[in-house]
């Protein structure tokens, strides 16, 4: 996997996941933690958009 990135966002991936983007990279189940993770996230943010909404347009 190649991937470009800088340095600000190497930090960012350290302070999220707890590892950089070379293990990133070489860890498959890493990989899947982070990305089940992320689409978690995802999701919830989307309910709570979707609330939000919900309350704005009654």
């Amino acid at each position: 996997m190649n991937l470009n990135y800088t340095n600000e966002m190497e930090k960012a991936m350290h302070q999220s996941h707890g590892m950089g983007y070379a293990e990133y990279s070489r860890r498959l189940d890493q990989r899947l933690k982070v990305e089940q993770r992320r689409q978690q996230e995802f999701e919830q943010s989307q309910k709570i958009v979707a609330e939000v909404d919900r309350k704005i347009h009654r």
